[in-house]
């Protein structure tokens, strides 16, 4: 819960600022709605059965078995497989989507979209056994497109990518029979069996719940990775700002929230487009300002530099701000509150999909095929809201200073050279100590807990310990918010991490996207464990998963898809099992001794970062390396990186990243 020794549930000073203004004009929000609605305990131990209309059957006190006779171990092992399943879906159907996109781009059935990365396009056709030689570019599209659609339906057999993983841990999937054959049999499957009197044994219905998972993972979640790049281009590190500060009092503010790059895309087109800026320019405003929330923001930012207005728990502070003109929404984490929050401004709420309608919204259907007519239609609706500002804005000032885009590709490239690339370097600095393991920090808010607390102080605790961060969705938002993802915070780093970082040209914390592409960090994982000196596999490997703020299924998808991939995987808020005990050491001790992952709950940031910094060690000793020592390493002996901290922050991450200075 949150702390409330402290006079706000967050460590944001925007939030802060602006929760100052919704108390004294009694407006409600998610922190108010936090603190007046607690959750039952029954129910977030996951001790509540609620599968058929016997019940609902809370097993507590001397209730141990439900009504059907179902055990707490059943019950809590059904409501986490049940969480995974939705989890999973919403990726993965994130990833059918763009399949559809794609098939449409490569028939030339959707204008305004065009294959923007060929060679993406080429490498997806290897993975998948597409052959590319003679093919048009479209040719090759709508066969990648088509091929991804199949996973979604197969009925047996594998998907495609479990091929990408390592050969040792394609055979312990096997072994186990967890290899996923079909994305939609699997959610199927998981649904069936934890209906009332299917499945009741709690082991078999968690590891279908893996494999289940790793159809997210290992296909829904990568394919809209690979699809994304291809279609949009795939990130290279760019320089942009965050927090609600980047939005202007004189122009048209427009936030794109949600998850589907097809939308935001289009959305920066038009935003861009001379027409809608002259009309801006007629409403009074000196153009249009386009800012994001969510993995929507994530997407955007990667690839344009479009500037991240916040993470989830910032969405209704945007409209608080009395600056934003449209919140134009897609599918994933939005709140219904905005449109009755609307109501006290004169924000447009906009919703765009078939999928995700609000009641009392204004919905502008968004389709694929007119992408640009639609995109327009949103855009023009922001602008002509623009005199209906009201003559007081509430905007903050505070915005942290941020470089993303760091793609897989881009790592190996870094990390190799233009000519070879390679994470040899990266592992070679672990083998020697310089660095002590890796980390991905990742997920979501908790209006349960103080918001981005947690999340900043371990990652601060993990660079400072010579660990290196890769950050994803609301986790990456945090990070960029307090500057964490800015040159600045090499100085915050362990001497050997930073030495390693100034070296190669990359930040200690590096952000790698939207919370599909953590699947970018199975595929660093496994080329890591592919290269050589640590080991065979990716339990092998001093690393960590942590989802220090989780609230979403799709979270827990991710956790379990990452544990079944052999990652060791730490939560923190509270477990949804943890009525049951022995369903508590099953995804820890269980799953260890069957995946070589584990899956655990910490409420308390310190012990996150005790087990994580404890695991690497140990792994550290099981491949004989080195014992990590702090002081091994002394202070960089790099001349120039000691003139570069002298230079202002624009032109000292120029020189670092190649990023041209901004303009005055």
């Amino acid at each position: 819960m949150a702390d409330k020794s402290q006079a706000f549930p967050t460590v944001d000073p925007t939030i802060i600022e602006l929760l100052t203004i919704t108390e004294e004009d009694n407006i409600s929000t998610a922190f108010s709605r936090a603190a007046s609605i607690k959750p039952c305990p029954i129910g977030a131990d996951g001790a509540c059965c609620k599968v058929c209309g016997m019940g609902p059957c809370r097993l507590v006190g001397k209730t141990t078995r439900g009504v059907c006779g179902a055990t707490l171990g059943t019950v809590a092992a059904r409501n986490l497989a049940r969480m995974i399943a939705a989890g999973g879906s919403a990726h993965s159907d994130h990833g059918r989507d763009l399949a559809f996109t794609l098939i449409a781009v490569g028939k030339g059935e959707a204008k305004g979209y065009e294959v923007k990365d060929s060679a993406k396009l080429r490498e997806v056709a290897g993975h998948m056994g597409i052959p590319a030689g003679g093919k048009t570019t479209g040719q090759l599209a709508v066969e990648v497109g088509e091929m991804a659609l199949q996973q979604f339906g197969q009925q047996s057999g594998e998907l495609v990518y479990v091929g990408r993983a390592t050969t040792k841990r394609q055979e312990t999937w096997r072994k186990l029979g967890i290899v996923p054959r079909g994305i939609d049999r699997e959610i199927v499957e998981i649904m069936h069996r934890t209906h009332t009197g299917v499945d009741m044994d709690y082991e078999n219905i968690l590891d279908h719940a893996m494999r289940m998972a790793l159809g997210d993972g290992w296909g829904g979640s990568m394919l809209a990775t690979d699809i994304s790049d291809i279609l949009f281009g795939t990130p290279a590190p760019l320089q942009s700002m965050a927090n609600l500060g980047v939005l202007k009092d004189d122009e048209v503010n427009i936030i794109v929230h949600g998850h589907e790059p097809t939308l935001s895309e289009m959305i920066v087109v038009a935003s861009q487009d001379p027409e809608m800026v002259a009309l801006a320019k007629a409403q009074g405003a000196k153009g249009i300002n386009l800012a994001g929330i969510c993995c929507t923001s994530n997407e955007v930012l990667m690839r344009h530099g479009i500037p991240p207005a916040g993470n989830y728990l910032s969405q209704e502070m945007a409209i608080v701000t009395g600056a934003v003109e449209a919140m134009v929404v897609d599918v994933q984490c939005i709140m219904q509150a905005l449109v009755e929050l609307s109501e006290s401004y004169h924000t447009s709420v906009i919703t765009t999909s078939h999928k995700a309608k609000i009641r009392g919204a204004v919905h502008i259907p968004f389709d694929e095929h007119d992408a640009l007519i639609s995109a327009k239609n949103i855009v023009r609706r922001a602008i002509e809201n623009y005199p209906n500002r009201g003559k007081t804005l509430k905007i903050p000032s505070d915005t942290g200073q941020l470089v993303a885009g760091f793609s897989h590709e881009y790592l190996n490239y870094m990390l190799g050279g233009e000519l070879r690339g390679s994470f040899r370097p990266l592992n070679d600095a672990i083998i020697q100590g310089r660095i002590r393991g890796a980390a991905g920090v990742v997920g979501c808010n908790n209006a349960q807990v103080t918001h981005d607390d947690a999340t900043l102080n371990i990652i601060r605790e993990l660079i400072a310990n010579d660990v290196l961060v890769v950050v994803t969705g609301c986790a990456a938002h945090a990070a960029a918010k307090y500057g964490y993802l800015a040159p600045e915070m090499m100085e915050n780093a362990g001497k050997g991490l930073k030495e390693v970082c100034e070296a190669v040209g990359i930040p200690p914390v590096v952000h790698l996207g939207s919370c599909v592409d953590n699947s970018r960090i199975l595929t660093v994982l496994t080329q890591m464990s592919t290269e050589g000196g640590l080991g065979q596999d990716i339990d092998d490997l001093p690393a960590v998963g942590i989802c220090p703020e989780w609230m979403s299924e799709k979270a827990l998808s991710i956790g379990t898809y990452c544990v079944a991939s052999g990652a060791y995987v730490l939560f923190g808020v509270g477990s949804p099992v943890e009525a049951s005990e022995e369903v508590t050491q099953y995804i820890s001790a269980g799953w260890e001794s069957k995946v070589g992952g584990k899956l655990e709950f910490y409420k308390d940031w310190r012990d996150i970062v005790a087990k994580s910094l404890e695991h690497m060690d140990k792994k550290r000793a099981a491949l004989k390396l080195a014992e990590y020592d702090a002081g091994r390493y002394g202070a960089s002996g790099d001349w120039r990186m000691v003139e570069l901290e002298k230079l202002p922050l624009e032109e000292k991450m120029s020189a670092l990243y190649g990023l041209p200075v901004a303009a005055p």
